[in-house]
């Protein structure tokens, strides 16, 4: 059975159903967990000679990507601790969360990646369903897809 499961997070209701479910195989299995975030790197606007977008400031940018790194790894170990399970986090900044979660995996030496289908809703919904894919497609380990 497995042993060390990552746990990728993007604070969805569908990835939050999906870590209570990782969460549950863990305890049953004996398994500890790696919680994993991939923060957005500071946008650019290619249409403005890559001169920051928006009104934040990359060091106000990073602290909200950071917030929200540390409000999602909460959850999934809150989860953790209330089951018992071993439970760690890992946070990197990564425009390809696909490529950032293999890496985690490997880094991490898991034996297991237990992901949702897909996160949000709407034209991001496409993407991370393509992350999720692209994820199954590469994965040099057993990938187990929460729907």
């Amino acid at each position: 059975m497995y042993k060390h499961i990552l746990v990728p997070t993007d604070g969805s209701e569908l990835s939050r159903e999906a870590a209570g479910a990782a969460v549950a195989l863990a305890k049953e299995s004996g398994a500890r967990i790696t919680a994993f975030y991939a923060r957005q790197p500071y946008p650019k606007n290619l249409y403005d000679d890559g001169a920051p977008m928006g009104s934040a400031k990359p060091e106000k940018f990073a602290k909200l990507t950071e917030q929200q790194a540390r409000r999602n790894l909460g959850f999934v170990i809150d989860l953790c601790k209330k089951a018992g399970v071993k439970g760690d986090r890992m946070a990197t900044i990564s425009d390809s969360p696909a490529e950032a979660i293999l890496d985690a995996a490997s880094k991490a030496g898991c034996d297991l990646i237990f992901m949702a289908s897909r996160g949000r809703h709407g034209l991001s919904a496409l993407f991370l369903g393509s992350e999720t894919y692209k994820v199954l497609t590469y994965a040099k380990i057993p990938v187990l897809v929460h729907h």
